[in-house]
């Protein structure tokens, strides 16, 4: 029988709501595993005291269900604002300061009845795919504890890997919800732009790279918190519309499915990810789905210059104050430094023109979808690597030309705003876990994540798979 912490977050909340399962009970298994698997892969940083989380268990068991995650313990994303946590973002600049109010995301949570047990690790301010700060340290990856767990959102799909939550948020701008999946072999899902609304507490009309979204070992599990976490939020513009995320059954069979693999022999990629890939493309066709090879559908070139400028651009811009005052840019990372000091020099005019290309590789994706339902890459370009690297540095010979090229891969989705599912696909020779990009059209978010769901019900590779160190 599995253990009461690797069911899935829908079976557990059930047990909550009919009373099977206490909070309290639910609280100590939890702080169980994490004093099991945590020392060994630093996932959860900025724990609380267990006997205060184990009386706020308590308390939810005594007062009235306050929502669909009533009594579920969360650890939220260490970018974001949980009043009364504290709040680094991985940065020696932020190191020790407590938050002062809940931020959308927490505020969401906390309304649903969820209780914060704490952080999730992240690279300093979520910059780069591998979760590593000089606050918190390094997220190792549960199936091989000498590599990378993948960021941004690390700390918590390596959290869920080895059952120390049922569910958790992450954001990504650059792959941040579907890399560490991947590397981890859990689901990550990014919303289509708008679908969990920007916070209040930056710049909101203009910064429309990166978004939060959920995790899970299931596209169910994170359908049930995308209906705690979506919808919108009248105080910021943008919005899209509300979502009922009770998933329809969507069958594989029949689905048209466009796999990109390498865009063309353009992107490097270690060996053995696109074979691993296939092997989750072989069980659509095997389900029925019709799975084509595409050429090339845009420049690669032009995506990568039009995001590289329009990133660097908004890093800038969260990052300008403090690199304005020369005691706090020496505390920022040089690939911080880097990427803002770049943005910082751009016009108008190179604005103007990275725009118009990110508008025409709109247009050319959704003539895609008039043909395919979902269109398909690898979640990365490379395998879980060496933990103390920084990042990879070169693919297949071809060298890295900053800290994120070897990311190369998710950008296509990001620049547009689209929903993008990672489902895991397997292991490699290697024994190390990939995944692969299940793409949809811009506001398709219910569908792709059913189609999902289709997915993991013939694959189940988070349940039959989990890392050794996730105790029975």
């Amino acid at each position: 029988m599995a253990h009461l912490l690797d069911r899935d977050a829908g079976a557990i909340l059930t047990d909550l709501e009919t009373g099977t399962l206490s909070a309290e009970a639910l609280m100590v298994a939890t702080l169980e595993r994490i004093g099991e698997a945590n020392p060994h892969v630093n996932a959860i940083v900025s724990l609380q005291d267990e006997a205060t989380l184990i009386e706020a268990a308590r308390a939810a068991d005594r007062g009235p269900r306050g929502g669909l995650l009533h009594g579920l313990p969360m650890a939220v994303k260490d970018l974001e604002d949980v009043a009364g946590l504290p709040v680094s973002m991985g940065s020696p600049l932020f190191a020790g300061t407590v938050s002062a109010k809940d931020g959308l995301i927490a505020e969401r949570l906390r309304a649903a009845g969820a209780i914060f047990i704490g952080k999730t690790n992240t690279p300093e301010f979520g910059l780069g795919s591998h979760s590593f700060n000089p606050v918190h340290g390094v997220t190792r990856n549960p199936y091989d504890l000498t590599r990378s767990a993948g960021g941004s959102s690390g700390g918590a799909a390596a959290a869920l890997a080895t059952g120390m939550v049922a569910l958790a948020d992450g954001s990504d701008m650059m792959g941040s919800l579907r890399n560490p999946a991947a590397f981890c072999n859990v689901y990550g899902f990014r919303p289509s732009w708008g679908v969990v609304p920007r916070d209040t507490d930056s710049e909101t009309f203009l910064q429309q790279l990166s978004t939060c979204g959920p995790m899970a070992r299931s596209p169910a599990d994170m359908a049930l918190l995308m209906q705690v976490i979506g919808g919108p939020n009248p105080l910021v513009p943008h919005n899209a519309p509300a979502i009922d995320w009770r998933l329809p059954e969507v069958p594989m069979k029949g689905l048209r499915i466009g796999w990109l693999g390498d865009w063309g022999g353009v992107l490097p990629v270690e060996g053995g990810i696109l074979d691993q890939c296939r092997t989750g493309l072989d069980v659509f066709a095997g389900a029925g789905a019709r799975v084509d090879d595409l050429d090339a559908p845009f420049s690669a070139a032009a995506i990568w210059d039009s995001w590289i400028t329009l990133r660097s651009w908004a890093v800038a811009g969260e990052l300008g104050e403090a690199m304005a005052d020369p005691t706090r840019r020496d505390k920022l990372k040089p690939e911080a430094q880097w990427e803002a000091e770049r943005g910082l020099g751009f016009t108008a005019t190179d604005i103007h023109k990275a725009g118009a290309i990110r508008s025409q590789w709109f247009t050319a994706a959704a003539r895609l979808f008039d043909s395919y339902d979902a269109l398909v890459l690898p979640s990365a370009q490379v395998w879980p690597f060496p933990a103390e690297w920084h990042w990879p540095k070169e693919i297949n010979g071809t060298t890295m030309d900053t800290y994120h090229r070897w990311m190369e891969v998710v950008v296509p989705a990001s620049l547009l705003g689209l929903p993008v599912v990672n489902l895991p696909c397997g292991f490699g020779a290697n024994g190390l876990p990939m995944g692969m990009q299940l793409i949809g059209r811009k506001g398709d978010d219910r569908r792709l994540m059913a189609m999902a769901q289709s997915y993991h019900e013939a694959t189940l590779w988070p349940q039959q798979t989990p890392p050794h160190i996730r105790k029975a």
